[in-house]
């Protein structure tokens, strides 16, 4: 993992009232206090984010959205922007979900939008990526993560340069929800076609500092064999980031 830090994001989707997400992000603070070798980020639905962000204080978690439009006003009715995340106190945000991309239809091209527009305002973008299981089974999983990467990084290809803080979440989308993840060796040998890849677009540096996560039924059993994968640098919680004791275990993963 050279020297990069791992990351541990709790993705909350569209659960969680008021009082149970202030709930839930206080038992992760008071857990994590003592905890410098792991980040922990959290990215609650768009209505509970300031009253995370107050109940945060001081500890270490960043705050996430998860998605935003890539404009920064205007009449988008349902959108949230950039900015708006930012005066919320978000430090980072979800682009490219594998749900977005389904159900949403959201496209590559829209996703390199949102990370430009992202990026110009200061927020960190977590830039989801994977395969169907039909693609699997296909064995088309490298194309479609290289063509994923092509087209939802062609602004940062095309300035051939990319924040070096930015974040890549592999998440097959067969693992996601459904219980099956992806062997420790199998995510792997994805996560270092992704390294390859980047090393090739922005150089041996920007590949050797840039995160990349693991997404897909992650859970306290599997999340430090995971972990000990070396290009796995951290992971995209689902489900299992919901509840204070399964998430905590995941994040203190080394200590399994």
């Amino acid at each position: 993992m050279a020297d990069r830090k791992p990351l541990i994001a709790g993705n909350w989707k569209m659960n969680l009232n008021r009082n149970e997400s202030v709930k839930l992000v206080r038992a992760i603070a008071e857990s994590i206090s003592d905890l410098a070798e792991t980040e922990v980020l959290v990215s609650p639905p768009f209505t509970t984010l300031s009253v995370v962000k107050e109940a945060i204080g001081a500890a270490k978690i960043y705050l996430a959205g998860q998605n935003m439009h890539w404009e920064t006003a205007g009449a988008y009715t349902g959108e949230v922007s950039p900015a708006m995340l930012v005066e919320t106190g978000c430090t980072h945000v979800i682009l490219g979900h594998s749900e977005r991309r389904s159900l949403f239809m959201e496209t590559d091209e829209m996703i390199d939008r949102k990370a430009k527009a992202a990026v110009g305002m200061g927020l960190v973008p977590i830039i989801c990526i994977g395969e169907t299981l039909e693609e699997r089974d296909k064995g088309e999983t490298f194309q479609v993560v290289r063509r994923q990467l092509e087209l939802s990084l062609r602004n940062f290809r095309e300035q051939k340069t990319m924040p070096p803080s930015t974040i890549l979440a592999y998440e097959p989308v067969w693992a996601i929800g459904t219980g099956r993840t992806a062997t420790p060796q199998q995510a792997q040998e994805v996560h270092q076609f992704i390294r390859q890849w980047l090393n090739e677009h922005f150089g041996s540096p920007a590949a050797e500092q840039i995160r990349v996560l693991y997404g897909g039924s992650v859970k306290p059993e599997n999340a430090k064999e995971l972990m000990a994968m070396p290009d796995i640098d951290g992971a995209l919680v689902g489900g299992a980031s919901l509840k204070a004791e399964t998430f905590i275990r995941i994040i203190r993963f080394h200590e399994a």
